[in-house]
């Protein structure tokens, strides 16, 4: 039986693998870890549990997520998603186990009306981006069997996430204004879940960076359009610029992702975002 360690099992990701992992029994032993158990920014943590464990197959889904704190936070969000994720792929080259690192459509900069292969230059306008992209190469560098998944507006039954609090906003708010004119595709984390299970099982590996979300893109507002639709909220919801809504953290504009790497190397399809957001407010409204 194969050893399977999910660092940052936590988080929404960690939890939708933790969810499917009785489905795979037979076959992997999973070793969850959380910041409690494992602190990836100490070295020494880190060689100690890869020395004791020894895992085939590490999943990296912990990450500093919060984007506009990362702003005044920039030494802590780059321990996480550069540093930290480095004294993972060093580990893991150490033992030869599989790397399985998830990034973001933040590395890139949204300026453009094409869909960014893996291979576009990278050019984060936020400190949470730059962290993620030196996360990256520090990877990339550390260990060549690192398989790295940029993924987009994730959201899930899990912890907080643009969808949930859609919903709770709903409920309290009858009318609301929402960003429509930054473009991008919501991912659900059970199908990026199931994509990292996939990726696993394929016997020949391709390393390096793949893409992978839910498909089209959409903006913010059509997306907290179809949570009120699937969800049968009343409330009113209006279309605001960036301009009218500002952030610390400088958003992309555009960060849609293609999808095409993934399909023909891993013969991954990913779903259509109405689909899997439909299941995720059906799971939310119970």
């Amino acid at each position: 039986m194969k050893k399977i360690a999910v660092i940052g099992s936590n988080g929404q990701l960690g939890n939708c693998i933790r969810k499917i992992a009785p489905d795979f029994g037979l076959d992997y032993e999973f070793i969850f870890t959380d910041s409690a158990t494992l602190d990836i920014t100490k070295e020494n943590q880190v060689k100690d549990f890869f020395s004791e464990h020894r895992p085939e197959f590490c999943i990296n889904a912990s990450a500093y997520t919060a984007v506009d704190l990362a702003e005044k936070e920039r030494a802590k969000a780059f321990a996480v998603n550069a540093y930290g994720v480095e004294n993972l792929a060093k580990a893991c080259a150490d033992h030869a186990t599989v790397f399985i690192h998830i990034s973001t459509d933040y590395v890139f900069d949204g300026e453009t009306n094409l869909d960014y292969s893996e291979d576009d230059f990278t050019s984060p306008i936020g400190a949470y981006g730059e962290s993620k992209k030196e996360g990256e190469e520090l990877a990339l560098e550390a260990n060549p069997e690192t398989v790295i998944l940029r993924t987009s507006w994730l959201y899930s039954e899990f912890n907080k996430n643009f969808v949930k609090t859609m919903l709770h906003l709903f409920a309290q708010k009858d009318e609301l204004g929402i960003v429509g004119d930054q473009f991008g595709q919501p991912t659900n984390a059970n199908d990026l879940a199931e994509a990292v299970m996939e990726i696993i099982e394929t016997p020949q590996k391709t390393f390096g960076i793949f893409h992978f979300s839910n498909y089209p893109e959409t903006t913010w507002f059509e997306f907290a359009k179809k949570i009120a639709d699937f969800s049968k909220s009343s409330v009113k919801l209006n279309s605001l610029t960036t301009e009218q809504y500002p952030t610390p953290a400088k958003r992309p504009k555009r960060s849609t992702l293609c999808l095409d790497k993934i399909e023909e190397i891993y013969k991954i399809e990913p779903k259509h975002w109405e689909n899997s957001l439909e299941e995720c407010v059906q799971i939310l409204s119970r």
